[in-house]
């Protein structure tokens, strides 16, 4: 089950970054959103356009329902299969862009 799980896990990273890699890894690069420490992406600086926000938006409802299915086949809560994907998401994050600490936005 815990391989499954990881597995499972690992798809949500591609499944959510696939469709909009370029996009998605150009808004991080910017700084614009990083890895939060629930499982989702955050918004880093308030200025960041519409289309990045509008991005940011589409990944979370991506994500959520990923969580949801994983969770329901592992007998899980979301937020349980979210805090797996935040570890492994914080991990896999490119150097110079953020993620969420203790005490707020950092650059990895």
């Amino acid at each position: 089950m815990k391989t499954a799980f990881k597995t499972a896990i690992a798809a949500v990273a591609l499944f959510a970054g696939a469709a909009q890699a370029l996009d998605l890894a150009g808004a991080k690069s910017q700084g614009w959103f990083g890895e939060q420490r629930d499982g989702y992406l955050g918004l880093v600086k308030p200025d960041a356009p519409a289309e990045a926000r509008q991005l940011l938006e589409q990944v979370n409802r991506q994500r959520r329902a990923q969580f949801e299915q994983i969770a329901a086949r592992n007998g899980i809560t979301r937020e349980e299969a979210a805090a797996v994907f935040a570890r492994e998401a914080t991990q896999r994050t490119q150097p110079g862009n953020y993620i969420q600490g203790p005490g707020g936005w950092i650059r990895k």
